[in-house]
């Protein structure tokens, strides 16, 4: 039988079979010797080690999703409420911190379990690789393990060690550095340890990347077992995720932290702009970015089939499989410990025939209007720049006529909003009116196939309790397009979670190295125009001089910056991406202080449907919220820990 790494009988037989193992491991020392002796066992403490990943493919797990602004669900929470939506909704406390990777309380939770089962534990996977490097490292145990399979299995835990660490600096800033494991006879002092300063954490972090990305492989070779498993380009694309965080405005000279330190008096923040950290960025971006090619990964293009379909569906289609077909060409880093299966598209799913249930289809997954409002126009510049194109009356009513039955369903009366987007806009979100093609169109082709119907009379409407779209616009880019409905039975294929994408890596390079020029350069230029030739638009200097009211926007650096943040906020919508950007953008202040919008899903008539209403007047306080509370109780425990700022 053919396996992949953590799916099939990895994640139902050996990896379940490391959770029981370790039920009796933790603090027994003879345990873990006997844990160390063959081969067979050391390699149930390796999937242990990777197990701890982001769930990233589960919205009830993945803090980029619900702590922000991007998606929002109905207040009801039928089923389905992530604590990490109590932080969009301004409840985060310190006392008892949701999504807490810290101590690994308030996990994914929910309506009817609110306290959680705890998060990912983050620190309890950095003591598991601690162990596992400090066993087999010693050449002593494990006798029956080659030594290439050796220094491969070292380098795959320790760029675990070092992605946890940098999971917990994104969320909480300065953290301790559990460089080696710390017995549990340790005296109470030695267990008690300090956070260490930003670039410290910084720098050790990038350090076990180098180390690991040194030994790891270029390419899986097996892919029929080996799919999953940590190479080469996967180090250097979270090296240059790190040090672009690092560099950003949040952790790159930002001034509230100038009086941040610890209890020694000791600074944990630089308070000093320091411009050679965007230096760094651009050339780990760029180093990643020339692995990955030599590794075989490109953006994603829709093949040849034998389905009819228009150049426009097949655009959309490039844009959609690009995060959903599984290990396709782009996915520098696909993570099937997290599997995006029923609990994101079922929640993300249109009710678009009558085939599709209520439960199988729920419609929780909602787009606000101003995410909505950020795509480009056909023309590829912003809504609000387009001089050839009025929105100005954007939430106004307009009839689809038959050139854009690609898009509307020709006849069908939407706002204006919906007419006149780029490709992404179509390709992301379903909408009232809004065709959604997908791979058992009753026509075989997009002529005459699904149209989401919204108003609350229709089909998708708001017409279930909690299991209803409370914006208007629907998640379409998760859905995979090979779901299938039929009178007897639905189906969601599920693919492994694309936790980086090469396109990430060509905005991350562009806007490193934009950030080391006075005015963007020909390679600026090259790299965000290769994302933007796959959704089908103009390169950035052509839309722009031709279209935009601010033709010469992009001939600066600051103007440049705009266009890459938004272009990065376009291309990597309804990832988990968004939020973490705006962190470290430190722009949080300005777009989550907005009120969350949509249309008034409760009607069942044109006039009255598309009138906006204000659904949650969302607030953030700077610079608290910028970074995690750590719990109370931890602190008291641990009194050298120093709180977060305004917590």
């Amino acid at each position: 039988m053919r396996r992949y790494f953590y799916l099939g009988v990895l994640l139902t037989i050996s990896f379940s079979s490391c959770k029981k193992y370790l039920d009796i491991v933790p603090d027994n020392i003879p345990t873990i010797d006997n844990a160390f002796t063959l081969r067979n066992e050391a390699e149930k403490y390796l999937y242990t080690c990777y197990s701890y990943l982001p769930k990233d493919g589960d919205p009830t797990y993945n803090i980029g999703y619900m702590a922000g602004d991007e998606v929002w669900i109905p207040y009801d929470q039928r089923e389905f409420g992530p604590n990490a939506w109590q932080i969009a909704r301004g409840s985060q406390n310190a006392a008892d911190p949701y999504a807490d990777a810290w101590s690994s309380r308030r996990g994914g939770g929910g309506p009817q379990n609110n306290q959680g089962v705890g998060f990912y534990g983050l620190f309890t996977g950095i003591r598991n690789c601690n162990i596992f490097l400090e066993n087999v490292k010693n050449p002593a145990k494990v006798l029956d393990l080659r030594q290439d399979e050796r220094e491969r299995w070292i380098a795959e835990v320790q760029f675990l060690k070092a992605y946890y660490h940098f999971y917990l600096l994104r969320m909480y800033g300065p953290i301790p550095l559990v460089k080696t494991n710390i017995d549990i006879s340790a005296p109470e002092n030695d267990v008690r340890v300090k956070r260490a300063p930003f670039d410290e954490c910084v720098t050790y972090i990038t350090s076990l990347l180098d180390s690991s990305a040194a030994v790891l492989p270029v390419i899986i070779g097996d892919r029929g077992s080996e799919l999953g498993r940590i190479t080469k380009p996967i180090a250097l694309a979270v090296k240059a995720k790190v040090l672009l965080m690092a560099a950003s405005p949040l952790f790159n000279g930002n001034s509230d932290y100038s009086s941040f330190k610890d209890q020694d008096g000791v600074n944990l923040f630089n308070a000093g702009y320091d411009a050679n950290k965007w230096k760094l960025a651009a050339e780990a971006a760029k180093a990643a970015i020339e692995s990955a090619t030599a590794a075989g990964f490109k953006l994603y293009e829709f093949p040849v089939t034998a389905f009819k379909l228009s150049d426009t569906t097949k655009r959309q289609m490039s844009i959609r499989n690009a995060l959903t077909e599984r290990w396709n060409s782009e996915h520098v880093w696909a993570n099937p410990n997290s599997l995006a299966a029923e609990g994101l598209q079922r929640n993300a799913m249109a009710r678009i025939n009558t085939n599709i249930g209520v439960g199988t289809a729920r419609q929780q997954l909602s787009v606000p209007i101003k995410i909505a409002e950020q795509f480009y126009t056909v023309n590829g510049v912003p809504i609000n720049e387009d001089k050839t194109l009025n929105f100005n009356n954007k939430y106004t009513l307009r009839t689809a006529i038959r050139r854009e039955r690609f898009h509307v369903k020709q006849g069908y009366t939407t706002a204006r909003l919906n007419f006149d987007r780029e490709p992404r806009f179509y390709a992301d979100l379903g909408f009232d009116g809004g065709v959604w093609y997908k791979y058992d169109s009753p026509t075989s082709s997009d002529s005459a196939t699904y149209v989401l119907e919204g108003k609350s009379v229709q089909l998708a409407g708001a017409n279930n309790y909690g299991w209803y779209n409370e914006t208007g616009y629907f998640i379409k880019k998760v859905v995979d397009w090979n779901m299938a409905s039929t009178s007897s039975n639905i189906s969601y294929r599920a693919y492994p979670w694309p936790q980086i994408r090469l396109a990430d890596l060509y905005l991350m390079y562009a806007e490193a190295l934009n950030e080391t020029l006075s005015s963007p350069n020909a390679e600026v230029f090259d790299y965000i125009n290769r994302v933007r030739q796959r959704a089908g638009l103009l390169d950035v200097q052509k839309a722009w001089t031709d279209y935009s009211s601010n033709p010469t926007k992009f001939g600066n650096q600051a103007g440049m910056r705009e266009i890459i943040h938004q272009e990065r906020l376009i291309e990597l919508a309804f990832e988990g991406s968004r939020y973490w950007d705006i962190l470290r953008w430190k722009k949080a202040t300005e777009m989550f202080n907005q009120n969350i919008t949509g249309w008034s899903v409760s009607q069942g008539t044109e006039q009255e449907y598309y009138k906006v209403r204000t659904i949650y007047p969302q607030s953030f306080i700077a610079p608290r919220d910028y970074l995690w509370p750590i719990r109370t109780y931890d602190i008291t425990v641990n009194p050298k820990l120093t709180q977060n700022p305004g917590w």
